[in-house]
């Protein structure tokens, strides 16, 4: 778990704070221990404390400061006061904020009802707009950054999935506007749009083993490089964008996706 990161010298978060959320799984958990590695000081967030338990574990492994948990449901307002709240008294400032918690649910127009958009909205776009409004002022005060996780699915369209496609789309349009906002005070915004990528994610929306399996093997046509991506893959990815090997970067929507937003049906 702990190999040397290969281009630490190329980039390092050494003494920056950063708070990332949906860390107790997948992308969440795979940037925290990647950040880490490159020496971050780390507030961690996810429902499931058993898990995130873990990844604060598996962050000490690799020689880094013990995580602050910060866990809880970011519906819940309250949570998102008291998460912000903890990281600022606990650390004494905010440089990074990762917005990683999101659900992924199967629907479409004719049988997505009104509870299940509201829910994916409320996870995906609306506790993320919630955090990130109460982190910013703390951001101003380091110049720090925010990058968001959203999709592919973001920035193109796909049937069976339409609450998860229009709350992606919705983040990265967030994160423009708010790079917009915040560019005169020096805190930069990106999102990263990742493509398929080997997580938890597409059986808690109810895959099983087998539809999971046929799905991985599909990403070999659906996606250019013939392949579905890991973890780690986007974790580097957020790094970078988190890293002052960044620092002229913002507003962008950076699909990490073996090329698939490329793809057109021929």
């Amino acid at each position: 778990h702990c190999a040397p990161v290969a281009f630490t010298m190329v980039y390092s978060l050494k003494g920056k704070v950063a708070l990332i959320t949906g860390a107790s799984s997948g992308i969440g958990a795979g940037t925290g221990v990647l950040f880490a590695k490159l020496g971050a000081l780390l507030a961690l967030n996810g429902r499931d404390l058993e898990n995130l338990t873990k990844v604060a574990q598996q962050c000490k492994d690799c020689g880094a400061a013990e995580p602050l948990l910060v866990p809880g449901d970011l519906t819940d307002e309250e949570t998102v006061k008291k998460t912000v709240e903890k990281t600022i008294a606990h650390f004494g400032r905010l440089d990074v904020l990762v917005n990683s918690a999101g659900i992924l649910a199967l629907g479409t127009i004719e049988t997505t009802d009104l509870a299940q958009y509201d829910k994916v909205m409320n996870i995906n776009v609306r506790s993320v707009y919630h955090l990130t409004q109460l982190c910013v002022p703390h951001l101003i005060n380091t110049k720090g950054c925010i990058v968001n996780v959203s999709s592919v699915n973001g920035q193109r369209s796909f049937p069976g999935v339409l609450a998860y496609c229009v709350s992606k789309s919705a983040i990265d349009q967030f994160t423009r506007c708010i790079a917009l906002e915040l560019a005169p005070k020096q805190v930069r915004v990106n999102s990263v749009c990742p493509g398929v990528i080997v997580t938890e994610v597409h059986k808690r929306a109810g895959l099983d083993e087998e539809q999971y399996a046929q799905f991985l093997a599909k990403a070999k046509q659906t996606h250019a490089l013939g392949r579905h991506g890991e973890v780690d893959e986007v974790a580097q990815t957020i790094a970078f964008l988190a890293s002052d090997a960044a620092s002229f970067i913002t507003g962008v929507n950076l699909p990490i996706d073996g090329g698939r937003h490329a793809m057109c049906p021929r």
